[in-house]
């Protein structure tokens, strides 16, 4: 399982953009977060374009079937999503990891026994203004 924000565990961070014009105040290399809306198409094109790894933030299977097809590297959920989540992308072989959005550390076993790829913690998401 990965581990993202865990206060044990040290790990990459993912930084919360919101425009284009924010990828710039990230640092180079960096993993980018958006909200999967269909007003954030253009900064997901972007990111391909210049293959930036980030994670996708979804609240339903269409929009986790949206961000398997845009190439997400990284695809959030809630943790009630998480194990059909978890069920499609092996169903389909998702080249994304799903990982579940929680600030429980309880969340932890139940994640784990549902055999979900990773848990997001939110100390692992730096909010990126433009």
């Amino acid at each position: 399982m990965l581990f993202f924000g865990h206060r044990f565990l040290e790990s990459q961070s993912f930084y919360h953009i919101n425009s284009i014009e924010s990828v710039i105040n990230t640092p180079p290399s960096s993993s980018l977060y958006v909200e999967f809306k269909e007003e954030n198409l253009d900064i997901i094109e972007h990111l391909n374009l210049n293959d930036i790894t980030y994670a996708l933030s979804v609240s339903n299977i269409t929009e986790l079937m949206y961000a398997s097809s845009l190439d997400a590297d990284f695809i959030i959920v809630d943790k009630e999503l998480a194990k059909t989540a978890q069920n499609i992308a092996e169903s389909y072989l998702f080249d994304a990891k799903i990982l579940v959005s929680t600030s429980e550390e309880s969340d932890i076993e139940e994640c784990a026994l549902l055999g979900v790829d990773g848990i997001l913690f939110p100390n692992a998401i730096i909010k990126i203004n433009s």
